[in-house]
């Protein structure tokens, strides 16, 4: 319940705070005082759209704070991490040229989460309500909130499985089409796969060939070299002459230091040294013996692995840098080969699976429909018995409830037909309805809807446009049924709509030449006597208009 709101800088508000009642709080202005900022400010803190043009002029910001008192709601905050004191909340929402900024408890908020939290203590109707109320989706709306918790369930249930129908369905439809592009592709892949198959590329292959390549084709510099280092280690075989050789000269080198080895120590490690080296000489002479025993001219291996080089280019040209890339790519695009083949089974599967759920649907959707058979007649009878008490005994409501495609809600069409006289057929309320026939028809259905609805407070914006007289006093006295039930903030213009407040606040404006602005006030006793006195076209000093308005008060029991 909204305890306090206060609201600075909006529209041609300067500055005001108001205590609503907690049953019926009017508020009352004249034109172009700015009662309608009362509206629009609540509607801030519920999430509306913020528009910079609602700055007042000269002001660089608006802002608009409600204090608010919680039942249920206070475990909604636990999860924002709000703070709440004595049982209240803070609200707030600032307004500023680039941008507006919402906060719960002192927790700033995105304002879809605002919207979707306050949305839902707090009801609003204003003349654009009143203007959906023609439309098939707001008449639905309001059905399924009568029909109550057994249609929310199973509404919960067939929108559960109408996404799931959606999801298969937008999948099936995408297969499909695609149908074509898919088949190209696999074709695509399975000849690149069976050409990679027929070649049989190993891994690292093509590094391999080019290194032997490379020594076959340079074998004869290969031998001569080899050779030359071995001359140059050990001599030549077959040449008995004093050839001067690596490891004979430092054989000779160990036998000179060997006899006087015993004479120093000194010379033990450069003797040990020379005997390392003298093994290691050796070593390197044997491996280049073996390597020029094993190094011969094979032009037929050569001409082979010209070829086999040939074959594995024409893979790296189409499908990787090397052959390592092949492989990989072969990899992949056999898994790729089994997920394409498995599509027109996936087609089949979801075929069968949009077909089940279609059955599912239709089955659900019946039970909607039953559910909201039920629930127009009844709902249709209670307002007939409000409008009776609104002036209009012989109003007839209606819910027309007609089979369509399966959509979000079902497959309802569902239409609120009015008629205002027994001789007249029933037609859409939007088209029939007259500007105050409309307000009271709302009013009717709030009234009745107010038993199943969450909000802790309503607010209404010109309910009472189109009527006066004695169907105005039966809309107040409406709004303070509904008050006994819970919060109702009405801005009205209507002095007997008004009567029936508990609290009664005037929007007031003054001009000081150059900026109009506006504040608002609580009027009691005497002072809201001749607040209404002035509503009614009255003077506020006739002693007639001033008793005028004190019997409209005892009318209202206030």
């Amino acid at each position: 319940m909204l305890t306090e709101l206060r609201i600075a800088d909006l529209g041609v508000i300067g500055e005001a705070t108001i205590e609503p009642s907690p049953g019926f709080t009017a508020v009352t202005g004249e034109t172009g005082a700015g009662k309608t900022m009362i509206v629009t400010g609540l509607a801030l803190l519920a999430g509306a759209k913020a528009d910079p043009k609602l700055i007042r002029a000269g002001a660089s910001r608006a802002l608009v704070e409600g204090q608010w008192e919680l039942g249920s709601e206070a475990e909604q905050l636990d999860e924002l991490g709000a703070a709440v004191e004595d049982g209240e909340v803070l609200l707030s929402r600032q307004l500023a040229a680039s941008r507006s900024r919402m906060a719960i408890g002192g927790v700033q908020v995105p304002l879809s989460v605002g919207a979707d939290l306050v949305g839902e203590w707090i009801t609003i109707h204003g003349q654009s309500e009143q203007l959906r109320l023609g439309t098939p989706e707001r008449q639905l709306e309001v059905l399924d909130r009568f029909a109550g918790a057994e249609l929310a369930t199973e509404l919960a249930a067939y929108q559960q499985e109408y996404l799931a129908r959606k999801t298969a369905a937008e999948e099936l439809a995408e297969l499909t089409t695609r149908s074509q592009e898919r088949a190209r592709e696999l074709d695509l892949l399975q000849f690149g796969l069976a050409e990679i198959e027929r070649t049989d590329p190993q891994p690292g292959e093509d590094r391999e060939l080019a290194l032997e390549a490379q020594r076959l084709q340079a074998v004869d510099d290969l031998r001569l070299a080899a050779h030359t280092a071995l001359v140059a280690l050990a001599g030549e075989e077959d040449d008995y002459s004093d050839q001067i050789e690596a490891i004979g000269l430092v054989g000779a080198a160990r036998k000179a230091l060997a006899g006087v080895v015993a004479a120093d120590p000194q010379l033990e490690p450069i003797a040990a040294q020379l005997a390392e080296t003298a093994a290691g000489l050796a070593d390197a002479a044997s491996r280049l013996s073996s390597y020029l025993a094993g190094l011969d001219a094979d032009p037929l291996r050569l001409e082979w692995i010209a070829g086999r080089r040939a074959e594995l280019a024409g893979l790296t040209r189409k499908y990787g840098a090397d052959i390592d890339e092949v492989l990989s790519w072969a990899r992949q695009s056999a898994e790729r080969v089994v997920a394409l083949d498995a599509g027109d089974a996936r087609v089949d599967e979801l075929r069968a699976r949009v077909a089940e759920l279609d059955a599912q649907l239709r089955v659900r959707a019946e039970r909607l429909t039953a559910l909201r058979g039920a629930a127009a007649q009844q709902l249709a009878a209670l307002v007939a018995e409000e409008l009776k008490s609104l002036a209009m005994p012989k109003a007839r409501l209606e819910f027309r409830i007609e089979p369509g495609e399966l959509g979000p809600h079902g497959a309802d069409q569902v239409s609120l037909l009015f008629s205002a006289n027994p001789g007249s057929t029933p037609a859409p309320l939007g088209k029939v309805a007259s500007g105050g026939e409309l307000s009271r028809v709302r009013l009717a259905l709030e009234v009745v809807l107010a038993t199943e609805s969450t909000s802790a407070t309503f607010v209404f914006d010109e309910v009472d446009a189109g009527v006066g007289g004695a169907v105005a006093l039966e809309i107040g006295r409406r709004l303070a049924r509904l008050a006994e039930r819970c919060q109702v903030i009405v801005v009205t213009h209507l002095a007997q709509v008004a009567a029936f407040a508990d609290r009664h606040f005037v929007v007031v404006k003054a001009d000081d030449g150059t900026v109009t602005t506006s504040g608002v006030r609580l009027v009691d006793a005497d002072d809201r006597v001749e607040v209404l006195a002035r509503m009614m076209g009255g003077l506020a000093s006739s002693e007639s208009s001033l008793a005028h308005a004190r019997e409209l008060l005892a009318s209202a029991g206030r």
